[in-house]
């Protein structure tokens, strides 16, 4: 059986953190990611998925995510249901990620107002279980990025 979703879309608004009784952080946030065909009006109409993260994952969303930014999630869809108020049963289908990209930097994004936030994974990506570590290469000191002139290489510096 699997149960694997991957998302790219905009927040609808800032992450909201709390924390359980017991301690750990969780985050809910919405993404908008837009349907691939447009209406019989010629707009373009989006789904808004409920996202939830936790514990490290959480804070650094709520830390640096804010309304507007492109992001990706990967995660699994989890259905659960409570009694409201009245009696009734109430059915939530949302992504429990465990990772979160960010898909653009902050300068790029939607949160102008003249803050500049530093993120910890280089602009690029928080992962929930992951180890890895991002180089903090910015794209000007990036030896492999493409910036439009032929590359020179000899002969010798090929291994084949």
């Amino acid at each position: 059986m699997l149960n694997r979703v991957i998302l790219i879309g905009r927040l609808t608004r800032d992450p909201e953190l709390r924390y359980t009784p017991s301690g750990v952080a969780v985050t809910q946030f919405t993404i908008a990611v837009d349907r691939p065909f447009t209406s019989q009006g010629g707009e373009r109409e989006a789904d808004f998925i409920p996202v939830v993260t936790w514990r490290q994952l959480a804070e650094t969303c709520a830390n640096y995510l804010r309304k507007g930014r492109l992001t990706a999630v990967e995660g699994r869809i989890q259905v659960r249901n409570y009694e409201n108020n009245e009696g009734k049963r109430v059915y939530v289908t949302e992504v429990i990620a465990d990772n979160v990209r960010f898909l653009e930097s902050n300068r790029e994004g939607g949160s102008g107002g003249g803050q500049r936030e530093e993120n910890p994974f280089g602009g690029s990506s928080a992962g929930g279980n992951s180890n890895r570590s991002s180089s903090n290469f910015s794209r000007s000191q990036d030896p492999f990025s493409d910036d439009g002139k032929p590359i020179d290489i000899s002969d010798d510096d090929l291994p084949f």
